[in-house]
C-alpha cells in the first residue's frame, strides 16, 4: 500500500509529512492545533486527540504505515507553525524526549518582527517565569525565572519589520516570543506579548539531532516560501542551515 504523504484533520486542514523513519514522523504543524493531552477534550484543535483518533480508525495515512500509536515528542505553541517531531511507539518518545531534555537537538524558527532591531546578531539570556497575574503568559523575571537561551540573527529588513532567525538554546514556555517582546521588537501577529494580528508570524523551519537508533545524523526543514510570502519578504533566498 502507498504511503499517504499528509495527514487529513478533522477539519479539512492537511498536515504534510516531512520525514519519516523507524522510530519517527515529523509533520508540518498547521497554526491553530494545540498540543495537549490526548484525553483533553476542551477544544476540537486538540492535535494529539485528533492525530490518535485517526490512527484508531486506521484512516489511510495510519493504515499505510501500520501505526498504532502516535505521540508529540516536543511541543510548539498552538499558533506557531512548522516542524513537529512525533514518535511511532512509547519506547521511541521515551529515548527522544531525553534528546530535547538533554538539549540534543537544535531548532530553527523564522520570525517577523516589529520595527527593526538594531543589533544584526545578538543572544537573550533572560530569565524565563509564568507571570503571576496572567495565566498562560510568561514574562522576563531575573530573580525568579529560570535560565533560558535564544541566538538572534536579523535575516533581512522590511519597510516596518524584520525577518529574524532564532535559535533556542533552551526549550521555556513562549520563549521566543517573551525574548523577542523583551527587546522591543516582537513577533507581529502576537496578541500575549505584542499586538493581536491575523496569525503569529512565527515558524518552525528546522530540527537536527543525531539519531539515537542508527547514529547518523538527521535534519529535517520545513517550507518557507509560503510563510515569506504572507509576510512580504518573498524575495529571500538564504538557504537554511544550522551550524
Amino acid at each position: 500500500m502507498r504511503k499517504a504523504d499528509q495527514i487529513e484533520l478533522p477539519d479539512g486542514t492537511r498536515a504534510a509529512i516531512l520525514y519519516e523513519d523507524r522510530s519517527v514522523l515529523a509533520i508540518d504543524k498547521p497554526a491553530g492545533w494545540m498540543l495537549a493531552p490526548e484525553s483533553w477534550a476542551k477544544t476540537s484543535r486538540n492535535l494529539q486527540r485528533a492525530l490518535m483518533l485517526s490512527v484508531q480508525a486506521r484512516e489511510h495515512w495510519a493504515r499505510s504505515r501500520n501505526l498504532r500509536y502516535v505521540r508529540f515528542v516536543h511541543r510548539l505553541d498552538a499558533e506557531t507553525s512548522g516542524v513537529l517531531l512525533l514518535a511511532k511507539t512509547p519506547g521511541a518518545l521515551s529515548v527522544l524526549s531525553r534528546l530535547f531534555e538533554t538539549r540534543q537537538v537544535r531548532k530553527k524558527y523564522l520570525a517577523v518582527v516589529r520595527g527593526h532591531p538594531p543589533q544584526g546578531k545578538w543572544i537573550c539570556r533572560l530569565k524565563i517565569a509564568p507571570a503571576p497575574d496572567a495565566p498562560g503568559r510568561m514574562q522576563a523575571d531575573a530573580a525568579g525565572g529560570k535560565q533560558a537561551e535564544t541566538a538572534f540573527a536579523v535575516l533581512r529588513q522590511g519597510r516596518q519589520s524584520a525577518l529574524v532567525e532564532a535559535v533556542p538554546v533552551t526549550g521555556r514556555t513562549h520563549q521566543i516570543r517573551v525574548h523577542l517582546a523583551a527587546s522591543g521588537h516582537p513577533v507581529l501577529g502576537d496578541a500575549l506579548y505584542g499586538e493581536k494580528g491575523p496569525v503569529l508570524a512565527l515558524r518552525a523551519v528546522e530540527i537536527a539531532y543525531l539519531d539515537p537508533f542508527q547514529r547518523r545524523p538527521v535534519r529535517i526543514h520545513a517550507p518557507t516560501e509560503e510563510f515569506l510570502r504572507q509576510h512580504h519578504f518573498e524575495d529571500f533566498r538564504k538557504p537554511v542551515d544550522i551550524s
